[in-house]
């Protein structure tokens, strides 16, 4: 009403939106008013013109459209995302959204940004490889992505995920190019994160193996000095048969034959060792699981044997190869078995190796003792980091052994034995390699 009286007194033509109650059914509805005078010939108004126009689907659009935009920059500001749109031919930036602004640190009040301000932003290392890898999508016709960092005024470093899509007309040219930004910073710094988690793992599973045959160099330099003692034992004997009057080549061949023999066991043994103490990238590759605890108990046999411990193996025949860190294993196998002596080496006892598939198809691999089973109400925590029951125990063995299972898809877990002892059981998946041509 106070519009107008203004354009009444001056004659101004008229226009506004407002509401109509319908009377029929006491609905608002939206109305366009426009009402121009007529003047007399002295200039004075004395009528007026006007038209209504029923305006309520068009409001009703407007805030749809309205709604659809705010849930759309808002959907933008949580997902980090934000949008472009620019000319196919001059490349000059026309649209740009407020979570764009955001990410870039632009200046919404200054409008979209030229082009040339974006290449500035973008990391001098990346700028070069953005620009081939958008041009060339853009002359294929094609949409492109490039991953790339920008650096804000600030000096902060931002990692974008950039999607392209042309739009082409019917004649085949770009009109446009519209995309979108994804901040993926944080992200890219979980990523970073996770893999100075797994080097960490892998330094600590590393000292483990070391500090274990540390602990084992005794029995080991044993188990070494068998074959090596042999082999001279042998060489010797070859020595007495060639230098005899009548040199006896065939008791030599035979005494040269267990030279060999000798020789290639220390050789194997080294072998096994070198592999414990490398420190190397995890290496999938198909395994016989059957073979790893085989090895375990030829470089640990003095080791039971000092405490009275006997070892006996129960391996299921024809289990199929799965694919896996051979060496990982191993140190779970070691830690497994270290632990079983450990648990017996007052007492002596038996040490049990299993291997079987479960009812669900897994390969089971279970450790027995006969030893002082588990820790009496701290059974849940013996897998924590650094929970150790030994005076001199690092508390990483068990912790660390049920990582790498489960990297490998299984589970490690142990059990009281009904008599004495515990028994720890890990499984492991077999994968779609392990058909029977690789038994």
């Amino acid at each position: 009403m106070e519009k107008w009286r203004v354009c009444s007194a001056s004659g101004e033509p008229f226009e506004d939106e407002t509401r109509f109650r319908r009377a029929a059914d006491g609905e608002y509805r939206w109305f366009l008013i426009r009402a121009v005078p007529l003047r007399d010939q002295s200039g004075n108004i004395f009528k007026w013109y006007g038209v209504l126009t029923d305006i309520e689907d068009r409001k009703r659009t407007e805030q749809a459209l309205k709604r659809s935009e705010a849930y759309l920059a808002e959907a933008q500001k949580l997902t980090h995302t934000g949008s472009f749109a620019s000319d196919g031919s001059s490349r000059k930036i026309f649209y740009w959204s407020e979570e764009d602004f955001r990410i870039w640190d632009f200046d919404p009040q200054q409008g979209p940004p030229i082009r040339d301000m974006v290449l500035q932003r973008i990391h001098p290392e990346d700028r070069d490889n953005v620009l081939e890898i958008v041009e060339k999508a853009l002359q294929e016709r094609r949409e492109y992505f490039a991953e790339f960092r920008i650096v804000l005024p600030d000096g902060t470093v931002r990692h974008i995920h950039g999607v392209g899509h042309p739009v082409i007309s019917a004649s085949g040219e770009v009109i446009e190019v519209v995309g979108t930004h994804v901040d993926v910073t944080e992200r890219k710094r979980a990523e970073e994160e996770r893999d100075r988690l797994r080097q960490l793992e892998g330094d600590l599973a590393h000292i483990n193996r070391v500090s274990m045959m540390g602990e084992l160099a005794a029995s080991i330099s044993h188990e070494l000095k068998q074959p090596i003692t042999g082999a001279i034992t042998s060489a010797n004997a070859a020595l007495r048969w060639l230098k005899r009057d009548q040199p006896d080549v065939e008791r030599a061949c035979e005494t040269t034959t267990r030279i060999i023999k000798d020789g290639t066991r220390a050789a194997e043994i080294i072998d096994r060792l070198r592999s414990l103490y490398a420190k190397s990238p995890p290496l999938q590759e198909l395994v016989d699981v059957n073979g790893i605890p085989r090895e375990m108990v030829v470089l640990l046999r003095d080791e039971a044997n000092r405490y009275g411990v006997s070892i006996r193996t129960d391996l299921a025949a024809d289990l199929p190869k799965i694919t896996a860190d051979r060496v990982q294993l191993q140190q779970v196998f070691m830690n497994l078995m270290v632990n079983a002596i450990d648990a017996m080496n007052e007492t002596g006892g038996e040490l049990t190796l299993r291997s079987e598939l479960d009812r669900d198809g897994r390969m089971m691999i279970s450790v027995s003792d006969t030893g002082v089973g588990l820790p009496a109400e701290k059974a849940d925590q013996i897998f924590n980091a650094f929970f150790t029951t030994k005076p001199h125990g690092s508390g990483m063995g068990l912790a660390i052994s049920r990582s790498i299972i489960e990297s490998h898809g299984g589970r490690l877990w142990a059990t009281a034995n009904d008599g004495r002892g515990a028994t720890f059981r890990f499984t492991l998946p077999i994968t779609a390699e392990s058909d029977p041509d690789n038994r």
